[in-house]
C-alpha cells in the first residue's frame, strides 16, 4: 500500500471511529454534548505537573483564585473573581490576602477551604514540576481562617495575576494531595469545575460529564458532557466541523478558511493571540554552537512569505519571544530581514562549506511550521544547506528535545502561549539556563541574560518600567546571539459551529474552552 493510500485508509477508519462515538452521543441527546476536535493529545492530566495542551482539558475541571480577561478596545485588562471573591496586598506587597468564595465543592463533595488551598499550592511546589515555578517567590502559606488564606513572599510580586495561571494555579481536594501522578492520569479528578472526567483513554479521547451543584451560573442550554476528540489529521477535523459532528476545533489550514467562513453553519473567529512560533537552535552542536552560523540561518529565514503563504496575511513579525499585547514586548527589537547574501557571507566567515545537513523538529498538526520549513528549506538549498523537515507527534518531538543535546534535533519548532500573562514565562521557561531541559529545548544558556530575567521577575511586583527594561534587554541579546529564529506572532482562528452561543475567545489562555459558559 502507498503512503497516499495508508493515510487516506487511515484517516477513514479514524472517521469510522469517531463517528460511531457521536453517534453513541446523539442517542443521549446531542444538543447537550459539546465535541471538540483537538488537534494535539493531553500528556499530562495532574494539575501539578501538566504543562502542555492538557490546559485544554484541566481548565473545565479545575479552578485558579483568578482568571485574566484581556483587554478590548473599549476596556483595559483585568483580573476577574473565580475562587477567591476578593484580595489584599499589604503595603510593601509581600503579603496577599485571598477571600475565598463561599459554599464551592470539590467534585468528592468536601468543601473549598483555605487549607486545600494551601494544600494544593503546596504539593505544586513540592512536586517541582511543570510550572511550579510560578509559586517559587511565596515562603509560606498561612490560613488563619477557613475562607481566608495568606500568601508570604521572598519579593513583592503580582500574585493575583500569577494566581490566575493556566498552568500550576488550579487548586484540588485535600483527599488527592497524597495523590500520585499516575492516579490523575488514570482519569481521576478533584476539581472545583463544572465538568468531571468520566472517561480518559490517553490518545483518543476525554469525556467531561456536567458535576450537580457547580458553584457558578450555568447558561439556559448549558451542555452537560464535554467530549474531546483527539483528531491530529487536519482534513478530518475539517470533516468533522463541517458535518456537525464537531461543535469547535482550529488548525486548520488557513488556505481552507475562506470556504469555511462561507458556510452558513460556521463560524471562523481569529482575533490576536499571545504565540509566537519560533525555532530553538540546538546551540550545543556543531555548527549551531557558533552565533555568526546561527544569525545566518535567521538571515535565510522567508519571514515575509511564511506570512503570506503560512496564514494567508493573517500573521504578523515576531519582534523576538515576547507577542504584542503582553507588558514587555519590544515593538522595536533588532530583528532580522531575510537577506541571502548577507547570510553566505556570515556562513563563509566561519569556513561553513556546502553540504551542511541540519534537522527541524515540528509537531505534526503544527500545519504552519511545516509550510516555514518548506519555504526556509528552499532559501537555505540556495546557501548549499540541506534542511530535513521531521514532523512528529508532540509528545515523541517533546522528549527527543529533552534527551541528550549532542543526539536531538538541530532546530526544534514550537509555538507558546502564555502560562499567565506576563514575559518571565516565556523568557525564563525558554531562554533560562536549565540543568535538565524541559522548555529550553535550544539549550541556550547565558548568565547575564539569567541574571536579568531573574531580576526583572523580582522587580515586576514593585518597579514595572524598570522591570519591562530589563526583560527588553535581555531579550534583546537573545536575538543578538540568535537564540532562536522568530518566524511570526500566530493568530488564534478557531472555527465554531454557528449555533454556539456564548463563545469568546481568551488568549490567556491557549485554545482553551470554557465550556460551562456556552449553550446551543
Amino acid at each position: 500500500m502507498n503512503r497516499r493510500n495508508f493515510m487516506k485508509t487511515a484517516a477513514l477508519a479514524a472517521l469510522a471511529t469517531t463517528s460511531a462515538s457521536w453517534n453513541f452521543a446523539m442517542a443521549q441527546g446531542t444538543g447537550s454534548i459539546f465535541t471538540i476536535a483537538s488537534p494535539t493529545s493531553f500528556p499530562d492530566l495532574d494539575p501539578a505537573t501538566s504543562f502542555s495542551n492538557d490546559g485544554a482539558v484541566l481548565a473545565n475541571v479545575y479552578e485558579g483564585l483568578t482568571r485574566y480577561i484581556p483587554g478590548t478596545e473599549t476596556a483595559e485588562a483585568r483580573i476577574e473573581p473565580l475562587l477567591a471573591t476578593s484580595w489584599e496586598v499589604s503595603a510593601d506587597g509581600k503579603s496577599w490576602t485571598f477571600t475565598l468564595r463561599d459554599g464551592v465543592k470539590f467534585h468528592d463533595g468536601s468543601a473549598l477551604t483555605s487549607e486545600a488551598v494551601k494544600g494544593s499550592i503546596e504539593r505544586t511546589k513540592k512536586i517541582g514540576g511543570g510550572a511550579s515555578f510560578i509559586w517559587g517567590p511565596v515562603t509560606a502559606i498561612e490560613t488563619p481562617e477557613p475562607l481566608k488564606v495568606v500568601f508570604v513572599l521572598s519579593e513583592p510580586q503580582p500574585l493575583d495575576l500569577i494566581a490566575s495561571a493556566g498552568f500550576a494555579g488550579w487548586i484540588y481536594a485535600p483527599s488527592s494531595h497524597d495523590k500520585d501522578n499516575a492516579w490523575f492520569n488514570a482519569g481521576n479528578d478533584a476539581g472545583t469545575g463544572a465538568f468531571r472526567i468520566s472517561r480518559y483513554e490517553p490518545g483518543q479521547r476525554a469525556v467531561l460529564d456536567r458535576v450537580e451543584g457547580y458553584w457558578g451560573k450555568v447558561p439556559e442550554g448549558g451542555f452537560q458532557t464535554v467530549t474531546f476528540e483527539i483528531i491530529e489529521d487536519t482534513t478530518l477535523a475539517q470533516n468533522m466541523i463541517e458535518s456537525g459532528q464537531a461543535d469547535w476545533t482550529y488548525s486548520i489550514p488557513y488556505e481552507n478558511l475562506e470556504a469555511m467562513e462561507s458556510n452558513p453553519e460556521l463560524r471562523v473567529v481569529s482575533n490576536p493571540s499571545f504565540e509566537t512560533l519560533f525555532g530553538l537552535y540546538n546551540v550545543k552542536r556543531a555548527p549551531l554552537d557558533k552565533a555568526k552560523v546561527r544569525q545566518a540561518l535567521s538571515l535565510a529565514f522567508p519571514y515575509d512569505d511564511v506570512i503570506a503563504a503560512g496564514t494567508m496575511g493573517l500573521g504578523t513579525r515576531a519582534k523576538g519571544v515576547v507577542p504584542a499585547g503582553i507588558w514587555g514586548h519590544d515593538a522595536n527589537a533588532p530583528i532580522p530581514n531575510t537577506d541571502l547574501e548577507a547570510a553566505k557571507a556570515l556562513l563563509a566567515e566561519e569556513g561553513v562549506e556546502p553540504g551542511l545537513e541540519l534537522v527541524m523538529t515540528y509537531s505534526t498538526t503544527q500545519v504552519l511550521a511545516a509550510v516555514a520549513g518548506e519555504l526556509w528549506k528552499a532559501n537555505l538549498e540556495t546557501l548549499g544547506i540541506n534542511l530535513t523537515l521531521q514532523p512528529m507527534a508532540w509528545e515523541a518531538q517533546w522528549q527527543l528535545g529533552k534527551s541528550n543535546p549532542e543526539a536531538a534535533q538541530d532546530i526544534f519548532v514550537m509555538l507558546w502561549w502564555p502560562t499567565f500573562v506576563t514575559p518571565y514565562d516565556y523568557l525564563f521557561s525558554l531562554f533560562h539556563s536549565e540543568e535538565k531541559p524541559n522548555f529550553n529545548l535550544g539549550y541556550y544558556s547565558n548568565p547575564e541574560v539569567d541574571a536579568k530575567i531573574d531580576e526583572a521577575a523580582k522587580l515586576s511586583g514593585t518597579d514595572r518600567a524598570r522591570a519591562e527594561r530589563l526583560f527588553i534587554e535581555a531579550q534583546r541579546t537573545i536575538i543578538e546571539e540568535a537564540a532562536a529564529v522568530f518566524m511570526l506572532d500566530r493568530p488564534n482562528v478557531h472555527v465554531i459551529r454557528a449555533d454556539i452561543k456564548g463563545y469568546a475567545d481568551n488568549p490567556a489562555y491557549g485554545h482553551v474552552n470554557f465550556v460551562n459558559e456556552l449553550s446551543r
